[in-house]
């Protein structure tokens, strides 16, 4: 891919996945305690006394098809389709991607003569499609509200950005606190050494194992592996250069730093493990009820990651936060003092299948997230996303969306995206499983690196 295929601009000093990652890997846990049957679930109430969006009534009766490779938000977008046909007369099928990859779906959709007209997609999908399935959107009013946040394939805009999201290590306070019988600071923490010191703190405390760490590939080969691209040097368009030097055989990936700090990282982690004796055994539903529960107090993850959370027992009250991927013991590099996140999910506009009509509906579907009131509060509050538009004045409600927020607005999120192939996180997943359950070595690994990035074109 050339480099100029993504461009990220970052503005009003908002800096901010998510790498692009396969969040649709992301499951809801089980929690401690089976579901009350006669609890009665709680949501954030949405006003909708004001509402100034202008609806084209031509639009009534219109349907249209949204393909949702987000899990977690499937109920919370049907909630919004309903309101949205309330109020504009346009009906919006809420599709689940359930067992392939949103890639695949989206394509067998396509030759099977039934394309979806909405599409939640990875940014790697929207850069493989965009040319030929999409529809132009570099003249749609939102993007004005978006800027920092757009993908631009050959200078023309064919997403639109759903939301931010990001990634580091999961804290719980409360347990740390209780381990180390002191205030905890995540700030003081700017060191890889200075988080071991931490975690060793928390082993004498009681926490024999205080990390949970997924044995998941799309956790493994795109959560965690991509810092070593997007560390490069905080942005994408760095990010993008090391790749094409590692395809190029220009960077020699066993002298790589980034690669070696990583590694060092990752195997801190493999040490404090708490799944350390069987790492391949570890189950994800399991990680969040640990975290919880104080049996760990740290879990590498992303805020895509409350649900689990919650369903085991976590309060929005609670105090949970991010700590940086500490890649090595300069306190002044900013992958020590900042966590990653992007816009991680886009949703694409049919431009091959969609009626003229459809098209309009979608478009307004998604001026309506921007632009209404009621639509705002939805994407937040309903959807629990954090909203990559400047105009939306509300905040995340869950203490992981919240800690990233105010991380972005404090500058101490980079925005870097890794554009890889669609099958990084499955090849390369494979090879870090290998490696976090001791059955290779970094030279092995490393050569699985290279080998694969030899192979693509």
């Amino acid at each position: 891919m050339k480099k100029n295929l993504m461009t990220r601009v970052v503005a009003l000093g908002l800096v901010m996945m998510l790498t692009i990652t396969m969040l649709g890997g992301c499951r809801f846990g089980f929690a401690s305690d089976p579901d009350d049957p006669n609890e009665v679930e709680e949501e954030i109430p949405i006003d909708t006394s004001t509402d100034t969006f202008e609806y084209d009534s031509g639009l009534d009766g219109t349907k249209i098809t949204l393909l949702n490779s987000k899990a977690e938000i499937q109920v919370a977008l049907e909630k919004m389709a309903a309101q949205f046909e309330e109020k504009s007369g346009v009906h919006v099928e809420i599709m689940p991607v359930t067992d392939d990859s949103p890639y695949t779906k989206v394509v067998s959709m396509y030759n099977s003569g039934n394309a979806p007209t909405l599409s939640i997609l990875d940014t790697t999908d929207v850069i493989a499609l965009a040319e030929e399935k999409g529809e132009d959107l570099s003249g749609e009013e939102w993007i004005q509200e978006a800027e920092g946040y757009l993908t631009e394939v050959n200078g023309k805009v064919y997403s639109f950005p759903l939301c931010i999201e990001g990634r580091g290590l999961i804290y719980n306070k409360a347990v740390i606190e209780e381990a180390l019988g002191e205030e905890f600071k995540p700030d003081a923490i700017t060191t890889q050494e200075e988080f071991v010191e931490l975690l060793d703190r928390l082993v004498e405390g009681g926490i024999a194992k205080p990390v949970s760490m997924a044995k998941e590939d799309w956790s493994l080969g795109a959560h965690h592996l991509q810092y070593i691209y997007e560390t490069s040097d905080g942005t994408s368009e760095g990010a993008q250069e090391i790749i094409e030097s590692i395809k190029a055989g220009k960077l020699d990936l066993s002298s790589y730093d980034r690669l070696s700090d990583f590694l060092d990282m990752f195997d801190v982690l493999k040490k404090y493990n708490v799944a350390k004796a069987d790492p391949l055994g570890a189950d994800y539903d399991e990680m969040a009820i640990d975290l919880v529960d104080g049996k760990t107090a740290i879990w590498f993850n992303g805020n895509w990651a409350w649900p689990n959370l919650e369903e085991a027992g976590a309060e929005t009250e609670d105090e949970y936060g991010f700590l940086p991927y500490f890649m090595n013991n300069d306190s002044d590099d900013f992958a020590n003092q900042k966590i990653q996140g992007s816009p991680s999910k886009q949703i694409m506009l049919d431009g091959q299948l969609a009626t003229e009509d459809q098209k309009a509906a979608a478009k307004e579907f998604l001026n309506w997230i921007v632009f209404s009131e009621i639509g705002q509060q939805m994407l937040v509050k309903t959807c629990s996303i954090i909203p990559p538009f400047q105009n939306n004045p509300y905040e995340p409600n869950d203490p992981l969306s919240r800690d990233i927020y105010e991380k972005v607005h404090a500058d101490k999120a980079f925005n870097a995206s890794a554009i890889v192939p669609n099958d990084h996180w499955a090849v390369l997943g494979s090879a870090m499983q290998k490696y976090l359950a001791e059955r290779s070595d970094r030279e092995e690994l490393t050569e699985s690196i290279q080998e694969y990035w030899d192979e693509q074109e």
